[in-house]
C-alpha cells in the first residue's frame, strides 16, 4: 500500500494502515511496534481516549474507561 489511509474506530482508536512515520512533540522519532511475529506493522493503532498506557498507541483502555466518540450536545462537530 502506497498510500496512508486513517480510519476511525467507533468509540475506539484511530487504525492507521500504510507508511507511516510518528514523530513527538521535541522531534523524536517513535519506533513502530512490530507485528507479533516480528514483522514490520502493516497498520499502527492509536489511542483516541487519553487513557492508554502505550500512548501515543492504543492497548484497549477505550473499552475499559467507557470512551465515546459521539459528539457532545450543543457542540458541532470539528472536522
Amino acid at each position: 500500500m502506497d498510500a496512508t489511509r486513517i480510519t476511525p474506530k467507533p468509540n475506539g482508536p484511530l487504525v492507521v494502515e500504510g507508511p507511516v512515520k510518528i514523530v513527538t512533540p521535541d522531534g523524536r522519532e517513535l519506533p513502530v511496534p512490530p507485528r507479533k511475529d516480528g514483522r514490520p506493522a502493516e497498520v499502527v493503532v492509536l489511542c483516541r481516549c487519553g487513557g492508554s498506557a502505550t500512548k501515543p498507541f492504543c492497548d484497549g483502555s477505550h473499552k475499559r474507561n467507557g470512551f465515546s466518540d459521539a459528539p457532545t450536545a450543543g457542540l458541532a462537530p470539528t472536522i
